[in-house]
């Protein structure tokens, strides 16, 4: 049973009986919560497909649409095939046994403002339009706002600082990113970082970043549309260019310099952009502001174009 609430928006509702025919899969980066002959179900990820509702966490034996016949689904989404089952294997990934750790700690003793929250407490997926041209790369989740949420950059300063520049620039359709479920919708920009699971004090091991590599090769194979990569901070500047050493499209990252709006071609014809990290250690100090962020995403916009 909930023992607490999701601290999530209901929004866009959609009922399972009007998905059964539809194409599938598709991936609910929600939670969902039915009814069946008095039982309460749920589950936080789902996979769906025509005549077929796969639970993917917390265990529950539901396989049949029958079986949440009054189930409503907020923020519906489908997304391709290959980046439902990532998503799917990024949330049930436990390779770092002290990020698992530290989240699931952070998630059962919860920050006294959030302690009416469920916490989300597992690593974070990727957000964002499958078709984009721009693609931001990040450091890692939050304790208390992407690892309560289960959304990048959701729920905390770094988001309140970034969503009204992406609103702005035209790549979200809200300035505003409280929960899964609020409404946001990015268009032509995708979100993913160098880390999914939230470290301790903000610093992923390097073993650590090691090993949630493979799922951003994955998805820079996989989004076939990517144009300019803005890099937030030295560590997401680094992690792709070590995907480009992975592929043999560089041979180091010694040419290769951070710095506040720097930007390379590359040898895949894509453009890398430098930013600083909207991190409160920044943006509180005025080493990053708003006016800088939101020329970053205007270079990023018209170099994608």
């Amino acid at each position: 049973m909930l023992r607490s609430k999701p601290c999530a928006a209901k929004m866009s509702l959609k009922t399972v009986r009007e998905q059964r025919q539809t194409d599938g899969p598709y991936f609910l980066p929600t939670k969902v919560t039915g009814t069946n002959r008095g039982v309460k179900r749920f589950a936080d990820f789902v996979i769906l497909s025509p005549g077929n509702l796969v639970i993917s966490t917390r265990g529950f034996p539901i396989t049949r649409f029958s079986d949440l016949p009054n189930t409503e689904i907020a923020e519906f989404q489908m997304l391709p095939t290959w980046l439902t089952v990532l998503n799917a294997e990024v949330i049930a990934c436990t390779r770092c046994p002290r990020l698992v750790a530290y989240r699931e700690r952070i998630a059962r003793e919860k920050r006294r403002a959030y302690r009416d929250c469920e916490y989300w407490g597992k690593p974070v997926p990727g957000f964002g339009d499958p078709e984009a041209t721009v693609l931001i790369v990040g450091l890692a989740p939050g304790a208390h706002g992407s690892n309560r949420t289960g959304r990048p950059f959701t729920g905390d300063a770094s988001g309140n600082f970034m969503y009204p520049v992406l609103y702005e620039t035209g790549f979200a359709n809200q300035p505003t990113a409280t929960a899964r479920g609020d409404g946001l919708v990015l268009s032509d920009l995708y979100i993913t970082a160098a880390a999914r699971c939230a470290p301790p004090d903000n610093k992923p091991m390097p073993q650590e970043l090691a090993n949630c590599a493979p799922y951003l090769d994955r998805e820079l194979e996989g989004l076939k549309n990517l144009r300019v990569i803005v890099a937030l901070g030295k560590i997401g500047f680094d992690t792709y260019l070590g995907n480009m050493i992975r592929r043999g499209l560089i041979a180091r990252r010694v040419p290769y310099v951070f710095a506040h709006g720097a930007s390379y071609k590359m040898a895949d014809g894509k453009t890398l952009l430098a930013s600083y990290h909207p991190s409160n250690q920044n943006t509180q100090t005025g080493k990053l502001t708003r006016a800088m962020f939101v020329e970053i995403f205007r270079r990023a916009r018209a170099l994608a174009a």
